[in-house]
């Protein structure tokens, strides 16, 4: 195109006809604009499957994760309410074909949802986070609609007059008024054994089969108020319900379940193999002589040329930052393979000014950036990366 381009400029040389000189100039404009645009609407080149079959999809999460390490709490949910207000600044960072890596349960299906990625990895230092997503895997896989899900989830049966429209409060209202089912609960829990074991044929052992029991349980029993850390007291932490129920800043609701096109969007990189549950320590550089999990992630990413276009941290760094390991969690991130759109999502708590029910808030950082200004020395605490993130 751009030979081409420099051949038609050519013509405009004395002697030309006034028309064909109009016209030729006419296209140069209009081809300079789009030489100008097309850098920033491009597709990232990337060969990341568009499936991963079952026996590739098992390999890269067993290869890729390290030995399990310990978490006060289970976070079965997120704790975070307003995590969706920094998606449409996200989006405006986006460009299709981008990677996304992140941390901690359910939240991470929202954020897929709206950036719809090539391939996700969700890498968390606890085993049990890897359990919950493949728990949330099945569940998602044998459920073609967010009312079959939730059925599913919650052990309650679909109440017969809620139409697929719904919305989040009228769907919760409606499970909110049925009871748990005994049936359910284990036919539930033997379906999503079956299809991880049977269907997709992964090597899950009798621990990850109790760990998945007794997440459904806690579902089954705390229902839609289930909270971080299942604390049981009131208005400390946002429920589940409340989660899914949340809107942006805006007002718009943007959770994965908020209507069937968003669950659409996750059923469907589930069903890909394309959503990676990893059990990784974010500052291991190496672990047994191989590189640490955030390492082979970036490996894989870079032999297949994607670029990580989101990173959510969650409040990670401030643990990091605690026991004196955030070098070494940069250094892994600096492997990653990022450009000037790659972008971090942190979570503040307390310390940053929120809404009211709510203990935390969203802030955006560029990756690169970041790096950087830690390399020339002025990251010297979390502090310094809060005030660095806007």
């Amino acid at each position: 195109m751009r030979r081409w381009w420099c051949r038609l400029t050519d013509p405009l040389a004395p002697g030309l006809p006034q028309r064909h000189r109009q016209a030729v100039a006419g296209l140069v404009v209009v081809c300079v604009a789009w030489l100008a645009v097309a850098p920033h609407a491009s597709t990232p080149a990337h060969s990341i499957p568009p499936r991963l079959s079952d026996q590739a999809f098992w390999r890269l999460v067993s290869e890729t994760s390290e030995p399990g390490g310990y978490f006060s709490s289970d976070n079965l949910v997120s704790n975070e309410l307003t995590f969706q207000w920094v998606i449409p600044r996200l989006q405006e960072r986006w460009t299709d074909g981008r990677a996304y890596l992140g941390v901690g349960p359910e939240q991470n299906f929202t954020y897929l949802a709206a950036l719809q990625p090539s391939i996700a990895f969700i890498v968390d230092i606890r085993p049990d986070n890897l359990r919950l997503q493949l728990m949330y895997k099945a569940l998602i896989e044998l459920s073609p609609t967010r009312a079959e899900f939730l059925s599913r989830l919650l052990a309650r049966p679909r109440p017969a007059d809620l139409a697929g429209g719904a919305t989040p409060e009228v769907m919760f209202a409606a499970f909110e008024r049925t009871k748990s089912s005994d049936a359910l609960f284990a036919e539930t829990l033997a379906a999503v054994w079956r299809h991880l074991t049977e269907q997709h044929g992964f090597a899950l052992t009798a621990d990850d089969k109790a760990t998945i029991e007794y997440v459904l349980s806690t579902f089954r029993f705390a229902g839609p108020g289930l909270t971080y850390a299942n604390t049981g007291r009131v208005g400390r932490y946002p429920s589940y319900q409340d989660l899914m129920q949340a809107r942006d800043r805006a007002g718009q609701q943007r959770s994965y379940l908020a209507n069937e096109a968003l669950y659409g969007r996750v059923r469907s990189l589930q069903l890909k193999n394309l959503v990676v549950p990893v059990v990784g320590d974010f500052s291991a550089n190496a672990v047994g002589g191989a590189p640490g999990a955030l390492r082979r992630v970036g490996e894989y990413l870079k032999a297949h040329q994607a670029v990580v276009g989101t990173i959510y941290t969650s409040n990670v760094e401030q643990y990091l930052f605690q026991y004196g390991t955030w070098p070494a969690y940069y250094a892994n991130v600096a492997t990653l393979p990022i450009d000037e759109r790659s972008t971090f999502v942190r979570s503040c708590f307390r310390t940053c000014q929120s809404i009211p029910g709510s203990r935390s808030t969203q802030l955006l950082d560029p990756v690169a950036a970041l790096l950087k200004d830690i390399k020339a020395g002025h990251i010297r605490s979390y502090y310094d990366v809060l005030a660095h993130s806007r």
